[in-house]
């Protein structure tokens, strides 16, 4: 995305001259409308929203479209860990499916959820409105073949999961006399690169990384979320005429206290609701999606043709294949946030001994997200004939995001767009009770372990999804979405400087499966 700032001396003369028409409008019409509260906020926040946003998201032109930095900054990483750990998202696949299965955990382990909770637990934090809508976006800008560069980059993507996990687990906290534990980039940037003699930089990397936690946490794994769950329940119950029209405050209260009732419990409560309603919106969703696939079952060579046609030529998109792959790049990096490092902290929670082993579950994630349910997503949007090679065809009617995922469900069986309602719903459920543990382990490591703090911060979570759903706060979210991609700098610096430690690790844990040291115990 990009924007224009307003601290230039054009961008101050402009609003100068706005402001003071305002002004001199306002004292002859005493009648114009008073802004509401949302409006004032957002005002408020907007330049420094506008700022951040766009220097997180800053784009180059190339090959005729707009590339945003940060996501060569994660796809480049992705392909890095890749190369370096011998593609070890596809030669540990086989192993990672018998880590989540228990195969190498015990309840006597240091930890607090199993290995397929953790699994859960992070894939809820990032499968949510970004597969439905993100990928309508994608697939409706870059055409069908933005689906081929989406799936390759969450094969990449895979491996940053593993580089990112497995140092998580390994430099955890484990508290003992609480049985809890805390981990994440936080921990594995202090310790890890005081080991390696920067702990200056370590304290520097961890410090901006919990600060970005925080604020993505509150806004985009929670306000977003309910914002945008809230507008999908109006849009299947009647629009304006619905009763919960211009009632956000009361769908933010029920989801509020729904969530309360989760996250009080901590990680394990968390992990408990995780490993039920992951599998079941994911399933839901899988199923519908094949409903549609199998009604429109003699086309499914068609779309497949329309997706390699479009990756390569893309006739008709703007940018051509580098704008294919740029919009199927960025949805896969926006989606699975492989190299964000926010999945590190809930796998740190796992019941294990052995860091790599995790590491392996890990690499799932971007599998489940992007490979399998952002996929899902735009078959049917191709299946169905909204969206061709060259992108969006008569059909699609002008509809975007989740409008348009609706619209090809619909397209199908007319009450599908109910289960898609229900879905997002689940899926924005999920995503915040998530990225309440992220938001908490953050604000933990800055302001210290203790009852009162973690107190503080659940409440203030809980207030915030009551704001998301009843206020607009464009601005807001737009600075939240950047403070969690502000996170992928952080980390991936400290990756880089780790992934030898990785390796070493890996090195050990294959040597120990190997010579039976490293037992299944279950």
């Amino acid at each position: 995305m990009t924007r224009t700032p307003l601290n230039t001396g054009a961008g101050r003369a402009l609003l100068l001259a706005a402001t003071s028409a305002l002004a001199h409008s306002a004292a002859q019409a005493q009648t114009a409308a008073a802004p509401t509260l949302d409006e004032r906020i957002s005002a408020a926040v907007q330049p420094y929203s506008d700022a951040v946003a766009g220097a997180i998201f800053f784009s180059v032109p190339l090959g005729g479209t707009s590339f945003p930095l940060i996501v060569g900054w994660l796809i480049a990483a992705a392909l890095v860990f890749t190369l370096y750990f011998g593609f070890i998202q596809f030669r540990g696949f086989g192993h990672a499916i018998q880590v989540v299965r228990g195969r190498y955990s015990h309840p006597s382990m240091a930890g607090e959820v199993t290995p397929f909770q953790a699994l859960t637990t992070a894939v809820s934090g990032t499968v949510g409105l970004g597969n439905i809508a993100g990928v309508a976006v994608a697939v409706g800008i870059g055409g069908a073949g933005a689906t081929f560069w989406m799936i390759l980059a969450g094969l990449l993507g895979m491996a940053s999961k593993f580089t990112e996990v497995t140092l998580g687990v390994k430099y955890r906290n484990v508290h003992h006399t609480a049985g809890t534990v805390s981990g994440g980039p936080m921990r594995y940037l202090s310790k890890g690169l005081t080991e390696l003699g920067m702990p200056r930089l370590g304290k520097f990397l961890a410090v901006f990384f919990a600060i970005c936690c925080v604020g993505g946490a509150l806004g985009g794994g929670n306000m977003f979320q309910a914002n945008q769950s809230f507008q999908q329940v109006v849009g299947v119950t009647g629009g304006a005429d619905s009763y919960l029209a211009g009632k956000g405050w009361l769908f933010g209260l029920i989801m509020a206290v729904l969530v309360g009732l989760v996250i009080i419990g901590g990680i394990k409560s968390i992990a408990r609701v995780t490993e039920k309603v992951v599998p079941f919106m994911a399933g839901l969703y899988m199923v519908a999606g094949t409903v549609v696939l199998f009604v429109y079952i003699d086309k499914l060579p068609w779309a497949f043709g329309q997706i390699f046609v479009g990756a390569f030529s893309a006739e008709g998109v703007a940018g051509g294949v580098v704008g294919a792959l740029i919009q199927g790049f960025k949805r896969a990096a926006f989606s699975n946030e492989a190299g964000v490092g926010s999945a590190a902290i809930a796998h740190s929670a796992v019941q294990t001994d052995q860091p790599v082993s995790q590491g392996f579950a890990a690499l799932l994630e971007p599998f489940i997200d992007t490979v399998v349910i952002c996929t899902m997503t735009a078959l049917v949007i191709i299946i169905t004939g909204h969206v061709s090679a060259g992108g969006l065809t008569p059909l699609a009617n002008g509809a975007s995001g989740v409008g348009l995922t609706s619209a090809a469900f619909g397209s199908a069986v007319s009450w599908f767009p109910y289960v898609l309602a229900l879905a997002v719903v689940l899926f924005a459920f999920s995503t915040m009770i998530t990225w309440s543990y992220y938001g908490l382990k953050a604000w933990t490591y800055l302001l210290g372990d203790s009852l009162a703090s973690e107190l503080v911060f659940k409440c203030m979570f809980l207030a915030f999804v009551v704001i998301g759903a009843s206020m607009g706060l464009g601005p807001v979210i737009d600075f939240s979405d950047s403070m969690i991609f502000a996170m992928a700098l952080a980390n991936i610096v400290g990756l880089y400087f780790l992934m030898p430690v990785v390796k070493r690790e890996l090195n050990k844990y294959w040597a120990g499966i190997h010579s039976g040291e490293i037992k299944v115990t279950q």
